[in-house]
C-alpha cells in the first residue's frame, strides 16, 4: 500500500509540476518571508528559509493532490523527506529484518569486535506521521562508525494509518527483541542505550519508563534525547512564544501534526495554544513540573511575556485529551518513576518550540538524582538532524550536535 501511495504521489507530482509547482513555490517563498521569524544568531538563515519554502510547498501540493484524490499530503511529505540514499559503507555491515511487521535496520562495524560493543536503539523523528529509517540513514551510520557500536534503527509504523498509540508498542517490541538477542550482535548487556530525536526522543523516554517494570531484562545504561517533545499541557512556555514562527516547526504546525498523529480534524487550535484544553485540577497538579517558573531566566530574555491563566473549555479538552496522557507527555510521570531512570543525555536548540520540554525534563531528572549531560545548540532549530551528512546542504549546528552526541556515547 505504501508503494502504491508513493507511486501515485510521484505520478501526480510529475503531471501537475509544470502547472502548479512554480506557483506554489513562489507562494511558499512569500509566505515564508512574511510569516517566518528568523532571529539573529540562527544557523544559516537563507538556507533555512529555502528549505522551509520547499517544506511548505510540499504540504500545499500534497493538500491539492489529496483534494484531487491522487494521494494524501502525508504520503507526498514522506516521499520528499525520504532523503537521498547514501553510497555503500565499506566499514559497516547493514542488515534489514522485521519484528512483528516492524522494519529494523541494524548497523554493525565490519571489523570483528575485540570486546563486546555498545548497543543503541534509535527512534527517528517525524511527529509520528512521517520520517523513516532511510531518512535517518546517515545519522545511524555515523553513530555506528564513530562509536564502534551496534545501532538498531526502528521503522515504527506511522500514523494515522497505524493508529496511536501503536508507535509505542512497535518501539517497545523492537527494543525487547534486541535486548533478548544481544549475544547475536556481540553487545554488552550493561551498555544498552535508547535514543531518538523529536517524537523519537519522546518514544525513547516512554520506553525507558516502561522498561523499569521488566526485571528480567538488562538495565538501560543511558537515554539519548535530541530536542525531545515531552508534554502537551503548556503551549505558552517561553520557547513556544519565542519560536512560534521559527522554521521549520511553527507552533501551529506542532498542533496540526498532533491532530494528524491522533487521526482527528484540527480544531480549536487557538484555544489549545491558550491551554484551554487543560482542566484546572491538572494545571494545579502539574504546575510544579511544567511551568515557565522552572525555566532559567536566560531563556526568557528574548521576547517572553507571562500569560494570564486561560479558562478551561471542556469541548476543547475532548478533542485533544490524548496529549495529556502519560505516553504522550512522559514529562508528567511521577517522581517514583523518574528517580529510577538511567543516566541521560539531552540536546536542546535555542530556536526550537520544543526547547523548554528538554529543559524541564533535565530539571526533573536532576532533582530526582539522575545524572544528566546537557548540550545546548545556541544557533540550532528543530529538525536539524534531517539535514545531517549532506555536505554543503547540511548545517554546521547539526554536525556539532552529532559530534557532541558521539563524544557522549563514547564516554559511556
Amino acid at each position: 500500500m505504501a508503494f502504491v501511495y508513493t507511486t501515485l504521489a510521484i505520478i501526480g507530482t510529475i503531471f501537475f509540476s509544470p502547472l502548479i509547482l512554480p506557483v506554489v513555490f513562489l507562494w511558499a517563498v512569500c509566505y515564508d518571508f512574511f510569516n517566518s521569524d528568523l532571529p539573529p544568531g540562527i544557523d544559516q538563515p537563507l538556507k533555512l528559509r529555502f528549505y522551509h519554502s520547499v517544506f511548505m510547498s510540499t504540504l500545499v501540493v500534497g493538500k491539492i493532490l489529496e483534494k484531487l484524490g491522487i494521494c494524501g499530503d502525508l504520503s507526498l511529505l514522506r516521499f520528499f523527506l525520504e532523503g537521498i540514499p547514501p553510497w555503500r559503507d565499506s566499514k559497516l555491515l547493514i542488515q534489514d529484518l522485521k519484528v512483528d511487521d516492524v522494519p529494523l535496520r541494524i548497523y554493525q562495524p565490519k571489523q570483528p569486535p575485540t570486546v563486546k560493543r555498545r548497543g543503541l536503539l534509535y527512534f527517528h523523528g517525524g511527529a509520528g506521521t512521517f520520517g523513516s529509517i532511510g531518512a535517518f540513514e546517515r545519522v545511524c551510520r555515523h553513530i555506528a562508525r564513530e562509536c564502534n557500536s551496534v545501532v538498531v534503527s526502528v521503522g515504527y509504523r506511522l500514523a494515522p494509518e497505524h493508529p496511536y498509540p501503536g508507535q509505542y508498542f512497535d518501539c517497545l517490541n523492537a527494543t525487547l527483541h534486541f535486548m533478548r538477542n544481544l549475544k547475536e550482535y556481540h553487545v554488552d548487556p550493561t551498555l544498552i542505550i535508547i535514543g531518538g530525536d523529536s517524537c523519537g526522543a519522546n518514544f525513547a523516554t516512554v520506553i525507558c519508563q516502561l522498561l523499569l517494570n521488566k526485571r528480567d531484562l538488562p538495565k538501560v545504561r543511558a537515554q539519548v534525547l535530541i530536542y525531545p517533545g515531552l508534554q502537551g499541557i503548556d503551549f505558552q512556555l517561553p520557547a513556544y512564544q519565542q519560536n512560534a514562527s521559527v522554521p521549520i516547526l511553527f507552533r501551529k504546525l506542532v498542533l496540526y501534526f498532533c491532530f494528524r498523529y491522533l487521526n482527528k480534524k484540527p480544531l480549536y487550535l487557538d484555544d489549545i495554544i491558550q491551554n484551554c484544553h487543560v482542566p484546572e485540577s491538572m494545571k494545579l497538579k502539574y504546575k510544579k513540573w511544567v511551568s515557565a517558573d522552572n525555566i532559567p531566566d536566560e531563556f526568557k530574555i528574548r521576547g517572553y511575556k507571562p500569560q494570564k491563566n486561560s479558562s478551561y473549555k471542556p469541548e476543547v479538552y475532548e478533542v485533544i485529551k490524548e496529549v495529556l496522557a502519560m505516553t504522550f507527555s512522559p514529562l508528567l510521570a511521577e517522581d517514583g518513576i523518574i528517580c529510577q531512570l538511567p543516566e541521560s543525555y539531552i540536546v536542546t536548540c535555542e530556536f526550537d518550540v520544543l526547547r523548554d520540554d528538554g529543559l524541564l525534563y533535565k530539571k526533573r531528572l536532576e532533582e530526582n538524582g539522575v545524572q544528566v549531560t546537557w548540550y545546548h545548540s545556541e544557533s540550532g532549530f528543530h529538525g536539524l538532524l534531517s539535514f545531517f551528512g549532506y555536505g554543503i546542504f547540511s548545517f554546521l549546528s547539526a554536525k556539532k550536535i552529532m559530534d557532541n552526541t558521539v563524544n557522549y556515547i563514547n564516554s559511556l
